[in-house]
């Protein structure tokens, strides 16, 4: 089924490769309702629903599309989905409704899986905007760390920010799990990210900064499930003008998981001809764990980068995932004590930094010579954290750059698809919500 001899792998091989990647990436189940519960999903539900659309995703990654890359609710767009969408909305969007978009983002991310419209998307935006956005994301995710923690806060004054106190207990622990967390990254410790966070938890439960109650429990949905009829989610974006929420959802993932499975894969040796066989199928597995994460209560999935370290392990096929998927439906057996972990920011931030500093090397790929290409991809990375918002900062991108181009005389060069995003961007900063 997973064609182990014609990849060169063994089952034994699969099997520590899909644990490497399990270490590597299992940090979401604590710091994804740690970030949604701040939207006022109960942590359980978040923590159940990650786990049930990080299963879907992958196993659809590994019995059909048999790829060695697990699938999983994406950093920054949890944060985009909390921060931006509801808090921002000052109680007028609820995180209910905020599922919905999500959900319709999913259906939208279905249909253009089914069609060969996706990868005409992903060609029709420039690389420097895509280096951009995620290096914009990674900004965004680890100024978010910085500021749960309280190494970050409001200034009060027109600074906005300062330095918050080093010597409270909270902070201390949050630099000292970074440094720690940092330590085991460059020593290239399989799962760094995990331990560190163990360890971390460790040192908080005997400073009693961490109270667990409970360690195990039969996993359950507190709400059930939050939306699930595609007519009223498409109701709630119309009544509450979320178009370019779904937009930024579908567009971030979009990039994030096309990224990734060509990353991962050119690692593993998977591209044929500098193209990705089955790439259809493997772009069927994010789309398939949006939609149904966004029914029992979680942020949009996207391919894991992190499964480079179960690909360095020696994991070549689906067998690789199907280990990673299994793990995850044991790991849901330990609600409480995630719970408890969740909710201590020092646990969570350093995981948030970390994973912020990976994101912003993709400024290395940004063309940085030429002032129109330079301007807007300086632009997205810049105003993504400075307004919390990834929507904001793609759409001072794509209007930047549009219209960049079209003063140089390079009109023809930009793909018509950026003409019609840079016009609904323009509009949505204008008369909508942002």
């Amino acid at each position: 089924m997973f064609q182990l001899k014609q990849h060169g792998t063994t089952v034994r091989t699969e099997l520590l490769a899909g644990m490497t990647t399990f270490l590597t990436m299992v940090y979401i189940i604590i710091v994804n309702p740690a970030i949604l519960a701040d939207a006022g999903v109960p942590s359980q539900q978040v923590f159940i629903a990650t786990i049930i659309a990080t299963v879907i995703a992958t196993l659809w990654m590994a019995l059909v599309a048999n790829y060695p890359i697990a699938v999983a609710p994406g950093m920054g767009l949890n944060a985009y989905f909390t921060y931006t969408v509801v808090l921002a909305s000052k109680g007028e969007i609820e995180y209910i409704t905020a599922f919905s978009a999500v959900f319709v983002a999913g259906i939208i991310f279905v249909l253009l899986s089914l069609t060969p419209f996706r990868a005409k998307l992903v060609n029709a935006i420039p690389n420097n905007l895509k280096h951009a956005i995620t290096a914009g994301i990674g900004l965004f995710i680890a100024f978010l760390g910085l500021r749960l923690a309280l190494v970050i806060v409001d200034s009060g004054d027109k600074n906005l920010v300062k330095l918050g106190d080093l010597t409270s207990p909270g902070v201390m622990l949050t630099i000292g799990g970074l440094l720690f967390t940092a330590i085991l990254m460059v020593r290239k410790v399989p799962g760094a990210i995990f331990i560190g966070m163990i360890v971390i938890g460790i040192i908080a439960f005997f400073t009693d900064q961490l109270k667990i109650n409970d360690i195990a429990a039969l996993p359950h949905l507190p709400e059930g499930i939050i939306v699930w009829n595609p007519i009223a989610a498409i109701g709630e974006v119309i009544e509450y003008g979320l178009y370019g929420v779904v937009f930024s959802f579908i567009l971030v993932t979009l990039f994030d998981t096309t990224g990734a499975l060509v990353g991962v894969a050119k690692q593993a040796g998977l591209m044929k001809d500098d193209k990705l066989p089955r790439a259809r199928k493997a772009l069927f597995a994010d789309s398939l764990g949006t939609t149904f994460g966004a029914m029992f209560g979680t942020s949009p999935t996207t391919a894991y980068v992190e499964s480079s370290a179960g690909v360095a392990a020696g994991g070549r096929t689906g067998l690789t995932t199907l280990v990673v998927a299994v793990l995850f439906i044991a790991a849901s057996f330990f609600g409480p004590l995630v719970d408890a972990v969740s909710q201590v920011s020092a646990i969570t931030s350093p995981a948030l930094i970390i994973v912020g500093a990976l994101m912003i090397a993709s400024v290395r790929h940004i063309n940085w010579n030429d002032f129109d290409e330079a301007l807007p991809a300086f632009l997205v990375i810049l105003i993504m954290p400075l307004t919390s918002s990834i929507a904001t900062g793609i759409a001072f991108g794509f209007i930047t750059y549009t219209l960049l181009k079209v003063v140089k005389g390079d009109w023809r060069k930009v793909h018509p698809l950026m003409y019609i995003f840079a016009v609904l961007f323009l509009y949505q900063l204008l008369f909508l919500p942002h």
